[in-house]
C-alpha cells in the first residue's frame, strides 16, 4: 500500500428506485458510523436519479457520494446529460468516467474520457478513470499494451494524486462472476503503477482500484495484492452485507 489509503468504491449502475438506494445509503453510513476508525475510504455512485436523495441522507457522515458519468461542459445544450459542477452542487466529490459499458455503449473514446475527467478536476471532483482489455485483446496477449494506451489516452495533464483515482476492470470479467488469477491483478497493477509514472505526478500516491466480479469471497486474497488500493464493485454494492464485507477484508 505504501501509505495510500483503500478506497471501496460501489458502482449502482442502472438499479434502484428511491426507496432502496435511500435505505441501502442510510446503512452503509451507520455501519460507518458503529464502526469509527477504519483502513478505508468508501463511495457509492448511484444513478443521476438517487444522487440527491442519497446525498442528504448521508450527509454529514463518512460515505462519499459520486456519479456514474459527466458532461465536459459546464453548462448548455446537451439535453440528458449532467455537468461535473451539477454534481458537485448535489453533494457529489467523485466521479466515474471512462466505464467500459461506456466506452462501448456510448462509443467513448479514450480522447472522450480524457475530456471528461478534466472537466470533473474543474469542478472540484474526483475523477475515478476506468481502464481495461477485452478478453480477445487479453487472448491476443494485448492486455497490458491495451491498458497503458488507454491511460495515456485517458488521463488529463492536471491529474495528480489528490485527484485521481485509476480503476483496473478487465472488460470480460465485469459481471460475468470471472475474475483474473491474482497473480494477473498483480501483474496487471505493478504494470499500471509503473506506467502512471510518467503520466502522474506522486505517481506513486495513486490508488489503483481492480473492479470485475468483486465479492465477499475473493475480496480479501485481492485486496491483499501489493499495487492494490480498493476496489470498483458493480453487482456486490447493491448489498450491503456483501459491499461491507468486501470493505471489512481491507487490513
Amino acid at each position: 500500500m505504501a501509505g495510500r489509503r483503500y478506497l471501496i468504491a460501489g458502482n449502482w449502475k442502472m438499479n434502484g428506485h428511491r426507496s432502496d438506494g435511500v435505505a441501502l445509503a442510510a446503512d452503509l453510513a451507520q455501519r460507518l458510523a458503529a464502526a469509527g476508525t477504519v483502513p478505508f475510504d468508501m463511495l457509492v455512485c448511484p444513478p443521476a436519479t438517487l444522487i440527491a436523495p442519497v446525498a442528504d441522507v448521508v450527509k454529514g457522515s463518512p460515505l462519499a457520494v459520486g456519479g456514474q458519468d459527466c458532461h465536459t461542459a459546464v453548462k448548455g445544450a446537451h439535453t440528458g446529460d449532467i455537468a461535473p459542477e451539477m454534481l458537485a452542487d448535489l453533494g457529489c466529490t467523485a466521479v466515474i468516467v471512462g466505464h467500459s459499458e461506456r466506452r462501448q455503449d456510448h462509443d467513448e473514446t479514450d480522447s472522450v474520457v480524457k475530456a471528461k475527467a478534466a472537466a470533473a478536476l474543474r469542478a472540484g471532483l474526483t475523477a475515478v478513470i476506468c481502464v481495461g482489455e477485452t478478453e480477445a485483446e487479453r487472448d491476443g496477449g494485448r492486455a497490458e499494451d491495451v491498458v497503458a494506451e488507454q491511460l495515456t489516452g485517458s488521463i488529463p495533464a492536471d491529474a495528480t494524486a489528490e485527484n485521481t483515482v485509476i480503476a483496473y476492470e478487465p472488460v470480460w470479467a465485469i459481471g460475468t462472476g470471472r475474475t483474473p488469477t491474482t497473480a494477473d491483478i498483480a501483474a496487471m497493477h505493478a504494470k499500471i503503477r509503473s506506467h502512471l509514472r510518467g503520466l502522474v505526478a506522486n505517481s506513486d500516491a495513486v490508488r489503483i482500484l481492480y473492479g470485475g466480479s468483486v465479492k465477499p469471497s475473493n475480496a480479501v486474497e485481492i485486496m491483499a495484492l501489493a499495487d492494490v488500493d480498493g476496489a470498483l464493485v458493480g453487482g456486490a454494492s447493491l448489498k450491503a452485507d456483501d459491499f461491507w464485507a468486501i470493505a471489512a477484508s481491507c487490513r
